[in-house]
């Protein structure tokens, strides 16, 4: 067994990498500039909304509850539609270092997370591609597969999603290199 002290630099190295790397995939390559849409009659919409003081959450179009569902007028708002989810931020300008400081902290989770499940089932010594096998299957399920989760309940296109979890497999290839090029020997 590895101790987990002895895996703070690949850690660390690992959650910065990806930081940098999903830097570089959303911020400068076109990949992800289509995934939102703006809405027809935007200034209308948001003057509508800012009437009603939402406060920050997550809210559902329509709403309903499970005892609702076969209500006649609640299937006729579905029918009608629109259906959507809407998720209501704080006002103000987005907080960038906030959110990338978030980000950042989760990598390190994610890092810590990956390590302790490597240290307890690669030898110290092991081969890279034994610990790059491991530690990218364990930070893809962390990077990747929580992506699908949107897509099944929220709505999310799928194409959205796919691109998603495209960005959780190369995260996890960088987090496996780390981890396989500084494994305890």
């Amino acid at each position: 067994m590895v101790s987990l002290a002895s895996l703070w630099l690949p850690i660390l190295l690992s959650a910065i990498g990806v930081f940098v790397v999903s830097s570089i995939l959303h911020m400068v390559l076109p990949l992800h500039r289509g995934d939102y849409h703006k809405l027809p009659n935007e200034a209308e919409t948001l003057e509508v909304l800012g009437r009603n003081t939402l406060a920050p959450g997550i809210y559902q179009l329509p709403f309903c509850t499970m005892e609702g569902m076969k209500s006649p007028d609640t299937v006729a708002k579905f029918e009608k539609g629109p259906v959507g989810t809407l998720t209501i931020v704080p006002s103000g300008r987005p907080a960038m270092g906030k959110y990338l400081g978030t980000w950042l902290v989760y990598c390190l989770v994610v890092g810590f997370f990956t390590a302790y499940l490597a240290a307890h089932t690669v030898a110290a010594g092991a081969h890279y591609l034994a610990v790059f096998r491991v530690v990218g299957a364990c930070a893809f399920m962390a990077y990747g597969l929580g992506q699908v989760v949107d897509s099944i309940w929220r709505g999310q296109p799928w194409g959205v999603t796919f691109k998603h979890v495209a960005d959780g497999l190369i995260y996890s290839l960088v987090t496996a290199g780390f981890f396989g090029w500084l494994w305890p020997r």
